[in-house]
């Protein structure tokens, strides 16, 4: 199994701290966030590391990791860096994806590395005890989340009108299971480039929306539910809640 974190934004909602660093190099519990998912990684005997980077890419230096540059990351987003990188999307193994500006705990991990389908993705089924501590509306930056009742994902990544929209809270984290990606690889070269998605053109799209076409399109995409175990650092206040019992560091 191999690992792909998608490192390339520069994270200006967490500026001054961005401001030499990219997003990921951000420390959390006293080390940068980039340590935290290695560790956990080479804890679970994933080895082959590759980060994927852009803004301050010289700053991303770890002995554990392969360094690859999205040259476009100032006009493209996440899943053009992504797909930037298409050759690591080859080969026997399956691939995690990971965003940059996440931790998460080994047995959230274990759990995405267990699930067989074609494609799974990690979800906080317990999401809103942990957006009460982020924030004063929990609808506010929430995203929709919706099950089949096998335990498909049927919709994500959309604005909620209420909470029976959101039964977890998608994390930034996929398992993309080996035999499946050239066709992953495929759907992204299929996109319409004349068209846009949930608002943005191909390079601009979000992980979400493209993950929403592939279920319109037919792709099973299973949810991996969890309690917890996971942080996501998007703003300084993130910072706080390191100690506050949604995710403790490992490795």
């Amino acid at each position: 199994m191999k690992a792909i974190i998608l490192a390339a934004g520069q994270g200006t909602r967490l500026a001054p701290l961005t401001d030499d660093r990219p997003k990921c190099l951000v420390e959390l519990a006293g080390r940068p966030l980039l340590d935290h998912q290695v560790a956990v990684l080479q804890a679970a005997g994933i080895d082959a590391i590759h980060v994927i980077a852009g803004y301050r890419a010289e700053r991303i230096v770890h002995p554990a990791i392969t360094r690859h540059l999205n040259l476009d990351y100032a006009v493209t987003n996440m899943v053009a860096t992504l797909f930037s990188a298409r050759h690591l999307l080859t080969g026997p193994d399956d691939v995690i994806i990971s965003y940059g500006d996440i931790v998460y705990e080994r047995r959230v991990l274990a759990a995405l590395m267990a699930c067989p389908a074609e494609i799974c993705l990690a979800a906080d089924r317990q999401w809103r005890r942990y957006w009460q501590a982020r924030m004063d509306d929990p609808l506010a930056d929430a995203e929709t989340f919706r099950l089949d009742p096998t335990g498909h994902v049927r919709e994500l990544g959309r604005k909620p009108r209420s909470e029976d929209d959101i039964q977890a809270q998608y994390m930034g984290l996929i398992k993309v299971r080996a035999d499946r990606l050239a066709a992953f690889a495929t759907a992204w070269d299929d996109l319409d480039r004349s068209r846009t998605y949930d608002g943005r053109d191909v390079a601009n799209m979000f992980m979400t929306s493209f993950l929403q076409h592939l279920i319109d399109t037919g792709w099973p995409v299973r949810a991996v539910l969890v309690d917890n175990g996971w942080l996501e650092v998007d703003a300084p206040e993130d910072l706080a809640l390191a100690d506050a019992g949604f995710w403790r560091a490992e490795g």
